[in-house]
């Protein structure tokens, strides 16, 4: 009996039939296991079930599908099942958030949407420097300010800074940081001091080409004051004094003020209830030579306009 006739007469056989062994293992037959055969798996053959093909289920390759991919030549837009949003509003809705972290992170927003010329940075609170203030406390890191100074000095689009200050001071080095950055800029710069521009908001106000103050703001003249531990030994004494000569003299080139007159500010005793220094508010601080005006946020941007006209005139070819 050969093995077609067996075959051909008695389909039920093991040979015919591998299931009608009782030892049969599905798992291990190519023809039922569909992790051994693909083409009998449902979820892997293409042609059993659509649904999970990626090149004709939408849901996994849209730039197979023409009814989802717009550069597809056989797309249909009537019977498109999902296509990108498109709606301007939601567009505006993702823009305004990217507007709402820079508020969140840095304190700046591009407003009014119109082009403009001219970069308005703010400096408030506490002047953070080298060590990290605790959150309660607002401030403004240096190593946000520095990076923007530098791509303003290098964007050719804008054409002058504007710096409005309501700062308390802070730390010593990041103050004078950001002091020098701002007076070594080839862009006119105009800063306007609103509520206060204390300690080392001072030289940060007159590292400007021009200078305004609110009518009701204050400056703060004090000396430097050192926190944490504190040795007692004449080296102390003598950084300190070094440290405050850098203030005096950078406030002193870069204003009216001449350095005796500063000092005596700085040291005047009986104004301060438990420090030694001096309040100047609106136009004291003009008298003394700090800053050059009275004055608010109009005065400050056409004064910035002024600059930047008269800086054309003088370098018609552009550039530095």
């Amino acid at each position: 009996m050969n093995e077609k006739f067996i075959m051909e007469n008695y389909p039920n056989t093991i040979m015919n039939n591998p299931k009608a062994n009782h030892n049969y293992n599905p798992n291990t037959d190519p023809n039922t296991n569909p992790n051994t055969n693909p083409n009998t798996n449902p979820n892997t053959n293409p042609n059993t079930n659509p649904n999970t093909n990626p090149n004709t289920n939408p849901n996994t390759n849209p730039n197979t599908n023409p009814n989802t991919n717009p550069n597809n030549p056989n797309f249909n837009p009537n019977v498109n099942p999902v296509l990108p949003n498109t709606n301007p509003r939601k567009q505006k809705k993702q823009v305004k958030g990217n507007k709402s972290n820079n508020i969140k992170e840095y304190g700046e927003i591009n407003i009014p949407e119109a082009p403009t010329s001219v970069h308005c940075i703010t400096i408030v609170g506490q002047i953070e420097g080298h060590m990290v203030m605790p959150p309660q406390n607002k401030t403004t890191k240096y190593e946000h300010i520095i990076p923007q100074l530098v791509a303003l000095e290098q964007n050719p689009n804008i054409e002058g800074v504007l710096i409005v200050l309501n700062t308390v001071g802070g730390d010593v080095e990041a103050g004078l940081a950001i002091a020098e950055m701002l007076v070594s800029m080839s862009k006119p710069t105009v800063s306007l001091v609103l509520g206060g521009g204390h300690s080392i908001g001072v030289p940060i106000a007159v590292a400007s080409n021009y200078s305004f103050i609110a009518e009701t703001a204050t400056m703060t003249i004090h000396p430097i004051r050192l926190t944490g531990l504190v040795i007692g030994v004449p080296q102390t004494y003598e950084y300190l004094d070094k440290m405050q000569e850098r203030v005096v003299g950078f406030v002193c080139r870069h204003s009216n003020t001449e350095p005796g007159r500063f000092r005596e500010l700085m040291f005047r005793t009986g104004e301060l209830a438990r420090d030694i220094g001096t309040i100047l508010v609106g136009k004291d601080a003009v008298k003394e030579g700090l800053i050059n005006e009275v004055g608010g946020i109009g005065q400050s941007v056409a004064k910035l306009n002024e600059l930047i006209e008269n800086r054309k005139k003088m370098n018609p070819q552009g550039g530095h």
